[in-house]
């Protein structure tokens, strides 16, 4: 689904599909359909993705990422260096930043992990000016880091275009930047919700919201896709699952359920809170709301976002787990804005933000596929979540 992004319609693709899915198991719609629409501005990189520093060509996603708010750019550029100790020197950075006008500043920043944190703290302040501020009149900057290349959207476009580099590279040696790299900025891009309900057998008018979201990073460049298999295509796959469950005549739940498949969440959690503001049922009728995310490991147990909030709901879960020995473990955490959980928090709602631990790193880059992820313990998550909501 070309990464359940803003490219080829991927969003739209996969939006389609959950709703098929909750149709084939007779939820209830949303008015006439399934899907909450509303609108996003989002900056996107539909084209052609390229970076060679001197004679090296880069592979996008592999060996650099280009900053998700850049606009496009294209063209050979010669360069400006900059150090880490460069950089901390102000007559040095100021000099150089004078002549670094139409060029590509090239930020060293390979051995970051050998300062200390109030000076990692600094350091990134800078840089961060450096990136974003249009007094900096550089064409382009790059960044170079010995750390795992990890990807996010963006809502804005910026000023210049910015890239990270994560393969070992003498950068002083770099006297040329060859790029071409297209950028759309969608102004009002329609994207949705999918929301869908199933009637519990008691006459109280309370509900219970199972959610997920269901958007990733999608695509950059023509060919380089952010599958996002665990984030959060696992946790989908899981409300599903639950939404199959509660369909089922013999497994009629106590209180109405809402599920909901929230778009936006990879750019500022803008489809949970779009539903905060317009909900479907009144938000002071949830009796409770189960987020998932990063569902598709657990050899380590989950961790529960808010634990600490709701101790009761939180031990009910614990005593649950340990009597049927579903899990290894059930982790508490405090509150957390991480998640699509945040906004129903902020109003009042009671609510867990769920997450499996343990098993492969993959997150916010191309690696995070299907055929990687492990599933170590999705049958008895499952198992562990239908037994607790059918004690509420």
């Amino acid at each position: 689904m070309k990464g359940r992004g803003y490219v080829k319609g991927g969003h739209k693709k996969a939006a389609l599909y959950i709703a098929n899915e909750f149709k084939k198991h007779n939820l209830s719609g949303f008015n006439d359909n399934y899907f909450q629409t509303f609108y996003t501005s989002v900056n996107t990189q539909p084209g052609k993705i390229s970076l060679t520093l001197n004679k090296n060509r880069l592979k996008p996603g592999t060996d650099f990422l280009i900053n998700p708010s850049s606009p496009s750019i294209q063209g050979e550029f010669k360069t400006t260096y900059l150090s880490i100790e460069d950089i901390f020197r102000k007559k040095i950075l100021l000099k150089k930043l004078d002549s670094s006008a139409n060029k590509v500043l090239l930020l060293d920043l390979q051995k970051s992990n050998e300062i200390s944190k109030d000076n990692k703290n600094k350091l990134n302040d800078i840089v961060n000016y450096l990136i974003y501020s249009p007094n900096i009149k550089c064409k382009a900057t790059i960044i170079f880091k010995n750390e795992k290349l990890t990807w996010t959207g963006s809502t804005r476009e910026n000023t210049k275009a910015s890239f990270t580099v994560n393969k070992p590279t003498d950068v002083k040696t770099i006297t040329t930047v060859n790029t071409n790299c297209e950028s759309l900025f969608l102004e009002k891009e329609e994207t949705q919700n999918i929301i869908g309900s199933v009637n519990g057998y008691s006459e109280l008018d309370s509900t219970i919201i199972i959610s997920a979201h269901y958007d990733h990073l999608g695509m950059m460049g023509k060919k380089t896709i952010f599958p996002g298999a665990n984030d959060n295509a696992s946790g989908v796959a899981l409300l599903l699952e639950l939404a199959k469950h509660y369909s089922q005549k013999n497994n009629q739940p106590k209180y109405d359920i809402i599920f909901i498949a929230f778009g936006g969440e990879e750019i500022e959690l803008l489809g949970s809170k779009f539903y905060t503001d317009n909900p479907v049922s009144p938000l002071n009728k949830i009796k409770f709301m189960l987020n998932f995310d990063l569902a598709g490991t657990g050899d380590d147990g989950i961790k529960v976002v808010n634990a600490t909030e709701f101790m009761n709901e939180f031990d009910k879960l614990i005593h649950i787990n340990k009597n049927n020995s579903l899990l290894p473990a059930v982790k508490p955490r405090g509150p957390a804005c991480n998640s699509d959980h945040c906004f129903f928090y902020n109003n009042g709602v009671p609510c867990f933000y769920i997450y499996t631990l343990g098993g492969i790193k993959a997150y916010h880059d191309i690696h995070d596929k299907y055929k990687t992820l492990p599933f170590t313990a999705f049958e008895n998550y499952s198992q562990l979540l239908k037994l607790y909501i059918d004690a509420f």
